[in-house]
């Protein structure tokens, strides 16, 4: 793809800025969102030892915010389409601090349900990765697979700082005051947001050169309703599905699982937060691999590092070595997240010229529903079986399903645009 000259207006060091600026709102939003949600995974068990309520009934709370996510995902790409950054950003940010100070004030489960399931799932689909792929791709060609990665680094950065800082609070001043702390805290961030320029980032930069043929009468475009009718569609769906399947059916528990094994609750959250954190080396390293040496093997690796990881929490149940506590945090904390910035450029690629956006978010839908299903089957099997065994053998088997199109589809180890649908 080649790009058209700079709008009249813009030198070639603004539009840089401006550039840089992209990603970095996309990182910005991405650590508040995942950050601040993720923080349910040291929230669980206060709530556990207050209210009495079930280890499947709490992972179920996380389970309906990621079924919201999924489901908003392609609002959220269409209310990007429509109305630009500004609104989508900034009404995000304004559900997440409500749904924040609310939950401080939380006594019965359908209030959690509503505040964590619910509304957080709706600000972090506005905040996260299907708005900033969306805008990522308006601006960057060449570089979109580092560009992406930037972004979502933001998503591990936000689980290392974030959630250890919530446990702290915890720790302090209680569950319901440190609910009303985090949203005094995104209340800070909103005069950053409104002071952004959204209109000129939403303008973007990068816009396909056409032949004059193809000028004269582009064509629908790629919708989400044409890309429902391509096997790369399904394929891509299939990747995030499983991979979701995989990845939440063991990080939900994460904290649960160490601290039942002995570990304090601070230095279980600081592990969760560490392997967190690995995932920015994780997304970066996944977009200079797939560059460099292709989307199989950059995916290959990543799926095999999840794998080890799982592995590895397995065999603690069993020999409670701190060693194996170090291999999960390395191995998925590097794997977590990287399949993300390889799905979203592949996606940008294969339907160039249509709405990118909502055909994204629709992919990120099915994503979601995986989650979904494995952090609420995780805590069915634990309360099924007493241990989590069987939801570590499940994920393994999730991630060789998610590996599978990478070795059997030529457009996404190789990927070009598909030809626009008539």
């Amino acid at each position: 793809m080649t790009t058209q000259a700079a709008p009249e207006g813009d030198s070639g060091r603004d539009l840089r800025m401006l550039a840089g600026l992209v990603v970095a709102a996309g990182f910005l939003f991405n650590f508040v969102a995942r950050g601040v949600v993720d923080t349910f995974m040291v929230f669980m068990l206060p709530l556990e030892a207050e209210f009495g309520w079930s280890r499947s009934t709490l992972t179920g709370i996380y389970s309906i915010y990621l079924i919201t996510v999924g489901l908003t995902a392609p609002l959220s790409g269409m209310v990007l389409d429509r109305w630009g950054p500004r609104v989508t950003y900034g009404g995000g940010l304004a559900v997440l601090t409500g749904a924040m100070w609310a939950a401080g004030s939380a006594d019965a489960l359908w209030q959690v349900y509503v505040l964590i399931g619910g509304l957080c799932g709706l600000a972090a689909s506005a905040l996260g990765m299907v708005t900033a792929a969306a805008l990522i791709g308006r601006w960057f060609d060449r570089n979109m697979s580092l560009a992406v990665a930037l972004a979502y680094a933001g998503l591990g950065s936000g689980i290392f700082v974030i959630v250890p800082l919530a446990q702290a609070g915890i720790d302090a001043y209680g569950w319901r005051a440190t609910y009303r702390l985090i949203a005094l805290c995104l209340t800070a961030l909103m005069p950053v947001l409104l002071l952004m320029p959204w209109r000129r980032i939403a303008a973007g930069r990068v816009r396909p050169v056409m032949r004059e043929a193809d000028a004269a009468d582009p064509g629908p475009g790629w919708t989400i309703r044409s890309a429902l009718r391509t096997v790369e569609f399904w394929l891509l769906v299939q990747v995030f599905f499983f991979t979701a399947c995989g990845v939440y059916s063991v990080i939900v528990q994460t904290v649960a699982y160490l601290v039942d094994r002995g570990y304090p609750p601070i230095e279980a959250a600081l592990a969760f937060g560490a392997s967190g954190m690995l995932s920015i080396v994780g997304v970066v390293g996944a977009g200079w691999l797939s560059a460099r040496f292709g989307n199989r093997f950059a995916a290959t690796l990543s799926f095999a590092g999840t794998f080890v990881g799982v592995s590895a929490l397995l065999g603690f149940s069993a020999v409670a070595s701190p060693f194996l506590v170090l291999v999960y945090v390395i191995a998925f904390g590097l794997s977590q997240g990287a399949r993300g910035p390889i799905v979203s450029t592949l996606t940008a690629r294969i339907f160039a010229g249509g709405r990118v956006a909502s055909i994204f978010g629709t992919i990120f839908m099915a994503m979601s529903f995986g989650s979904a299903f494995g952090a609420w089957l995780s805590g069915f099997l634990h309360d099924l079986t007493g241990d989590y065994r069987a939801a570590f053998l499940f994920s393994g088997v999730s991630i060789v399903a998610a590996c599978a199109p990478f070795w059997f589809s030529q457009r996404l180890i190789r990927p070009e645009a598909l030809p626009p649908p008539g």
